[in-house]
């Protein structure tokens, strides 16, 4: 598959076809318990994120599938075995069409358009530092598509673990993705949902994380989601200082003067 992480697309147990992401991906471990984490953080406040399973991949298949491995500094070396991160492919049947790009003209056919005002929030407050990624699937011969979140691995500051805020970060590159927000209204019920997120939630998402995918830095991890737990006041702060940017990307939301 195409990405930094250089994953593998995997037919697994359980019939279903996963994205796969490996402990020694050329970007950092951590990158597999952030994809884990924000994607089961996404799927609680209800935004349409794949399905996440940790995958078991044995020696065996690693050592007969001799394409089962990851190129960096002019090198090829096998992936690791054990536990890895698997995100379900979004055509997990054969009438579907997947793409990761759609042109301006066409985004007015995704059905679910002001989810991406949702995904902004998430992103904000977990401090994806990549690009928003999507995927865009219809039915073959369909019209309408609809949208999905991949590609997590950034949230955080990747294998960083820190919060290091920009206006233009965690953000989709193509503005009418946002072409529907008004006003704060358009981030709900989304942004509600985060500021009002139990603490229990988050550590239940987190248990989920084999400990390898942080060479079991259990306090690394518990500093992480204090952080977290704190920045959910800020999430407005963070939208206002992109909706202000220079790239303007919500032009239907109106700036109203109080007396």
């Amino acid at each position: 598959m195409r990405g930094g992480a250089q994953a593998h697309l995997l037919y697994c147990a359980d019939g279903h076809f996963y994205v796969v992401k490996f402990q020694n991906n050329p970007q950092h471990p951590r990158v597999l318990a952030n994809e884990l984490l924000a994607t089961r953080i996404a799927e609680r406040i209800g935004l349409p994120v794949p399905r996440t399973e940790v995958i078991e991949v044995g020696e065996w298949l690693v050592d007969h599938a001799p394409d089962l491995s990851l190129h960096f500094a002019g090198q090829t070396i096998a992936c690791r075995p054990g536990l890895q991160f698997g995100s379900r492919y979004v055509a997990h049947s054969l009438d579907r069409q997947v793409l990761d790009y759609l042109p301006d003209a066409l985004l007015p056919r995704v059905h679910n358009l002001r989810d991406f005002a949702g995904v902004l929030a998430l992103d904000k407050w977990t401090c994806n530092t990549d690009g928003r990624q999507a995927a865009f699937w219809r039915k073959r011969g369909g019209r309408k598509y609809r949208a999905a979140f991949i590609d997590q691995g950034h949230c955080f500051n990747a294998g960083e673990w820190s919060f290091l805020d920009s206006p233009s970060r965690g953000v989709h590159a193509q503005n009418e993705v946002y072409a529907g927000v008004t006003g704060w209204e358009s981030f709900e019920p989304w942004l509600s949902r985060i500021e009002g997120l139990d603490e229990n939630v988050l550590w239940t998402c987190a248990e989920v994380v084999p400990p390898e995918w942080y060479a079991g830095q259990r306090e690394a991890l518990h500093r992480l989601l204090d952080r977290l737990l704190k920045r959910r006041t800020r999430v407005r702060d963070l939208i206002t200082e992109f909706r202000q940017s220079s790239r303007h990307p919500f032009p239907r939301w109106a700036w109203r003067r109080y007396c």
